[in-house]
């Protein structure tokens, strides 16, 4: 990932953030030079700097052929900016941008389908996303229906072995214009407000 020194983030807190926010990632590999790609939810675990991710495919997926080196790319907020808004865009000759946070997981796939390994990922995987909706769907591990579906699946862990962090967040500019485009974006509401506010927990730290 083409990351220059002002946007790249080393606090893995804020990597935490991204995943709690939205942990549907895009994993991607390459099998005979061409690239695999897959979008799926994951179960996130960081113990200070080791990072841990697992998820399943459909076993389908060409993807669950898969092991070896990977990388996910996990999505943050991100907005359009506009040129119009920096307070300097006429003596600056000023551009259009986009502002976003990103991260990009580089790491070594492992596989499993033992059925008692599937089975508890499925049950930590709806464990923790029915509490985000509301739900109490829980796998039951007694009911051969339900562990016959395991069939249809191959699980992964990814052992991370490098973190790229990427927040553009205006760093490159001067403070009014930093302020002007988090005021502008903070009007517009949903994620463009989502990216304002990172833009601002920056200013605070700074």
């Amino acid at each position: 990932m083409y990351l220059p020194r002002a946007f790249a983030e080393t606090d893995l807190a804020a990597l935490d953030a991204l995943f709690d926010r939205d942990a549907f990632v895009t994993l991607i590999t390459v099998r005979d030079g061409a690239p695999e790609i897959a979008h799926l939810p994951v179960l996130y675990r960081r113990d200070g700097q080791r990072i841990d991710l697992q998820g399943h495919w459909a076993a389908a997926n060409p993807q669950a052929a898969h092991a070896g080196p990977a990388v996910a790319v996990v999505h943050g907020p991100h907005a359009y900016v506009s040129a119009g808004w920096y307070p300097d865009k006429q003596p600056a000759a000023r551009v259009p941008t986009w502002n976003y946070a990103v991260a990009h997981l580089h790491g070594t796939l492992e596989t499993f389908r033992e059925e008692a390994a599937l089975a508890a990922l499925v049950d930590a995987l709806s464990a923790h996303y029915e509490a985000r909706v509301g739900g109490d769907w829980r796998f039951d591990f007694g009911r051969e229906e339900e562990r016959r579906q395991l069939r249809g699946i191959v699980g992964f862990r990814l052992q991370v072995e490098r973190a790229e962090l990427k927040f553009k967040l205006s760093q490159n500019h001067p403070e009014p214009n930093r302020r002007a485009v988090a005021e502008r974006l903070q009007a517009l509401g949903g994620e463009a407000a989502e990216v304002a506010a990172l833009m601002r927990e920056r200013e605070r730290g700074a």
